[in-house]
């Protein structure tokens, strides 16, 4: 779990409830020792600011470009995306989701909302997705799968969730919705890459 801002203890959580052992990384240390990485939400620009201040920037790079897997909600998908939208000037990301995002996609914090959507790969029937000024995903590379999209409403048919291989993002906020079945299939992704 990347601990460096955000709504990180909701994410441990909801990844102990998923069967997971969840440990906080701040340092380059910690993250040699772990099999997988959330990226909480939160600030993406601000994240990204305290992985160089706290040296880990490149070795996330390089983890996830190694094949770590990786699963990253809100502020994480942009920082899992190669490319992004709205951001700020200079603006950094780990990369490895061939997706493009625009930041702050469905408004600002007024506009928060929640919302029922149907999510592949998760069963138990439709997900409430708790979405705080999200992102949502622009355009997809080849390799990427659609898990998710908004289905009414003005934004309706915006991609709000995708995989693409060891990688998962979402626009929402899954940790705050009450329900660990993302977090879930995170920690079975997680299992099918170290076995």
């Amino acid at each position: 779990m990347l601990a460096l801002q955000g709504d990180v203890r909701e994410h441990l959580r909801a990844l102990a409830d998923s069967g997971a052992e969840p440990v906080p990384v701040r340092r380059a240390s910690e993250l040699e020792s772990v099999d997988g990485l959330v990226i909480p939400g939160g600030e993406s620009t601000t994240i990204a600011k305290l992985a160089v201040a706290f040296e880990l920037l490149e070795p996330l790079r390089e983890r996830i470009a190694g094949g770590m897997p990786a699963y990253g909600s809100c502020a994480g998908m942009i920082l899992l995306a190669d490319r992004v939208l709205d951001g700020v000037e200079g603006q950094q990301t780990l990369g490895g989701l061939d997706v493009t995002v625009r930041r702050n996609a469905f408004g600002r914090q007024v506009d928060s909302f929640e919302e029922t959507i149907a999510f592949t790969g998760v069963p138990g029937g439709p997900f409430h997705a708790v979405f705080i000024r999200a992102p949502w995903v622009e355009s997809v590379g080849p390799d990427v799968e659609v898990l998710g999209t908004v289905e009414a409403g003005p934004a309706a048919g915006r991609i709000v969730a995708v995989r693409q291989g060891g990688l998962l993002a979402t626009s929402f906020h899954p940790e705050l919705a009450g329900d660990a079945r993302v977090h879930a299939l995170f920690v079975e992704i997680v299992k099918e890459q170290v076995t």
